[in-house]
């Protein structure tokens, strides 16, 4: 029995990066003797085991054969006999497909290292091809990478664009694609993630929605980049850099897709494209099973991006309108996330990164005033019911009017 760290923990090490999980490969072992040991099993389809003491994992070596669609359309085989370069073959990137032995001596059969230090993601065989889950990883490891100059090998790109026009992606599960986006979106420039998919043809197979939007024009008074898609990208870089969470970053990807449903004719205008795009924006949520929380926020921006904007110019009645349409009172963390997606929407712009962002403390300070509200003093003088409901918005009203006034 011979165990090896393979897979990241290897290539990040050579990166001189964290190495946060650790996956070993066992050579040279039975199932059988893998339990004498007093490891535990889990996984149904592959031989994988819990170390007794660490609980990490370790695997069989084993080989698999395609027979069937999509990510799960595969038989696999372990047994003493298979090797290590045998088990290594069956990766997907050469920088993913280098093990390492308890002396860091390194097995790279494919030339992995190489290949990190030419920056290079290439696929280790041809067998890539058989999985459309890596069509997404590999953006992925771009959109990671690629503050340290890491590019898709050309060879790599070519069966990616293959993937793609297969159909074989549309085999992947809600769940096993959404896994892949989150983690990507997640990255230090998630960007890169949705532009490899699009030069791969992947983005008009999976978010035809965010795909239509490259080639539309913006205004070029509010929008010095022009491009619709170009504006999107910047809006999740900025994302990224202000470190925001995953439900911002979501909507952020899809805030404005109802500028792709805009007719030609009426370009580089826009008329109604927050409501316009709600449908699309509903359709990828429930397309790739998104998260609640991310759902939610995805919609409420889409449709009130344009309300955040132009904060300081709105009527203290459609401000309340705002304010109850994300519950305030309940879910503030909502309505703050809504302020950041907009701030990242406003500063998606050439050349405007660095502007402020006044309508974003406004807001706050329009959600305190209609928060300072207290609901007792208007139970003491006998509301109650409906009447109750309406007198605190009549209330908050008031206060949001002062607001204004004060600002």
């Amino acid at each position: 029995m011979q165990i090896y760290k393979v897979g990241g923990a290897v290539r990040d090490r050579l990166l001189g990066k964290p190495v946060t999980d650790i996956d070993w490969v066992v050579v040279g072992a039975t199932t059988e003797e893998m339990l004498a040991k007093g490891y535990r099993p889990v996984g149904a389809d592959f031989p994988v085991f819990l170390h007794p003491k660490s609980g990490e994992e370790y695997a069989l070596a084993r080989t698999e054969r395609k027979n069937g669609r999509g990510y799960g359309g595969f038989i696999f085989h372990a047994s003493p006999d298979v090797t290590l370069e045998e088990d290594l073959i069956r990766r997907d990137l050469t920088i993913n497909a280098m093990a390492e032995d308890d002396q860091q001596n390194l097995t790279d059969p494919y030339h992995g290292q190489q290949d990190l230090e030419a920056r290079l993601l290439r696929h280790v065989s041809p067998a890539f091809a058989e999985d459309p889950l890596r069509v997404l990883r590999v953006a992925r490891f771009a959109a990671r990478y690629a503050e340290l100059g890491f590019t898709v090998a050309p060879e790599t790109l070519k069966l990616m664009h293959q993937l793609s026009e297969s159909g074989e992606l549309e085999a992947l599960t809600p769940e096993r694609s959404w896994k892949e986006i989150a983690r990507a979106l997640m990255e230090e420039q998630p960007q890169v993630f949705i532009e490899v998919l699009r030069e791969c043809g992947a983005l008009k197979v999976l978010m035809p929605e965010v795909d239509a939007l490259f080639g539309v024009p913006q205004p070029e008074a509010h929008h010095p980049e022009i491009d619709t898609g170009v504006h999107t990208l910047s809006v999740l870089e900025q994302a990224a850099r202000h470190k925001q969470p995953l439900t911002v970053r979501w909507a952020c990807l899809l805030h404005d897709l109802g500028k792709g449903l805009t007719p030609e004719k009426e370009w580089p205008r826009h008329i109604a494209h927050e409501h316009k795009g709600l449908k699309l924006i509903k359709a990828v949520n429930e397309r790739f099973k998104a998260p609640k929380d991310c759902q939610e926020l995805a919609l409420l921006v889409g449709k009130y991006h344009t309300h955040g904007h132009r904060a300081l110019e709105l009527k203290p009645s459609t401000l309340l309108e705002l304010l109850q349409s994300f519950d305030v009172y309940r879910r503030p963390q909502r309505f703050e996330e809504f302020i950041a997606a907009c701030e990242m929407d406003a500063r998606g712009r050439k050349g405007l990164e660095q502007r402020s962002y006044p309508q974003a403390d406004y807001l706050r300070g329009a959600a305190t005033a209609a928060r300072s509200i207290a609901v007792q003093p208007l139970l003491e003088k006998g509301f109650k019911g409906p009447e109750l409901g309406e007198a605190i918005k009549g209330e908050r009203l008031k206060a949001l009017k002062a607001y204004k006034d004060q600002a």
